[in-house]
């Protein structure tokens, strides 16, 4: 099971343009309480925690879309869990018509029974969960921080008990680990998740020197470029702030292309900004950051490069 579907995937090319996103990534908090090593965490200078009220405003405008999102994916650039208001945040988007699914992505130092009830009760669909060592001293050597590695796998234990139809999936960094390892993060989560994986390190955050996996992907599979960029077609981000970013690795917002306290989401996604950033792409006209993207080397992007032209005329 890997952590993204590779499997009967929507033939993308055929439906581009979208009247509505795919997915929808909104951050709910740029803060983060680990300074993991391959991450660009730290370099964010105006860490935030969204706005409970800017949120709801967000969800209630998707009803300018005819179609519904599919994923509200409910993470970004810092942990999601310090926004004290998250399971109220995923409560209120399944609640909306235009909302088919809600997931995120945790480090998950922050579970407990409590918040974890809170969690499983607000109806999530899927958690996924970054694990950054198989015991205590490989997360205070990689993270910074020292967590009792124990009480961390139970958290994730009673998590799995209670998760009801949530999809909890673990993965873990392979680089940096032994075989040995290896067997421990298997023999450790298991038998407490419904998926696992281990995952190999790509350079997705620019102007970031992060060492990555020359070899092979995300997914371990073999890395192969695409011109294209196919998430512009299909998705956005919006920053904690309410900024919205034409990229979902867009970490200092050098791409931001509009702001949702001054324009709707459908308005953003229906902009001459937008439009014209995608036929730049098709076009083959990239900024340096999307030029030097590893993401479309090791991330398993789907490919549109041989239908470029017909995908522009349509636009």
């Amino acid at each position: 099971m890997k952590r993204i579907q590779v499997e009967n995937r929507t033939d993308l090319k055929s439906e581009i343009p979208l009247e509505a996103p795919y997915s929808l990534f909104i951050d709910p908090s740029s803060a983060c309480n680990f300074k993991c090593k391959f991450c660009m965490n730290d370099h964010i200078k105006d860490k935030q925690v969204m706005d409970f009220a800017l949120y709801r405003s967000i969800i209630d405008s998707l009803d300018e879309f005819k179609s519904p999102i599919k994923t509200v994916r409910l993470y970004g650039f810092g942990e999601p869990l310090v926004n004290p208001k998250f399971a109220e945040m995923v409560a209120y988007a399944k609640r909306s018509p235009k909302v088919l699914s809600v997931d995120t992505t945790t480090n998950a130092s922050l579970l407990n029974p409590r918040l974890n009830e809170e969690i499983i009760g607000s109806r999530i669909d899927r958690i996924n969960i970054s694990v950054e060592g198989v015991n205590s001293q490989q997360y205070m050597d990689f993270t910074g921080r020292q967590i009792n590695f124990v009480e961390f796998v139970q958290n994730i234990e009673h998590l799995y008990s209670i998760r009801g139809d949530t999809v909890i999936f673990i993965k873990i960094n392979g680089d940096r680990m032994t075989e040995l390892d290896k067997k421990f993060f298997y023999t450790i989560f298991g038998d407490i998740c419904d998926g696992l994986d281990i995952e190999y390190t790509m350079s997705c955050w620019y102007g970031l020197d992060i060492p990555k996996n020359e070899v092979i992907g995300v997914y371990g599979q073999p890395r192969e470029s695409v011109n294209v960029c196919p998430y512009i077609f299909y998705s956005l981000m919006i920053q904690p702030s309410g900024e919205v970013s034409v990229c979902f690795l867009d970490w200092d917002k050098r791409m931001v292309i509009g702001d949702v306290r001054e324009r709707s989401i459908k308005a953003v996604w229906d902009s001459d900004e937008l439009k014209n950033f995608r036929i730049d792409m098709l076009n083959g006209v990239k900024n340096s950051i999307c030029a030097n993207c590893d993401q479309l080397r090791a991330g398993m992007p789907v490919n549109l490069d041989e239908h470029a032209a017909e995908i522009l005329g349509r636009l």
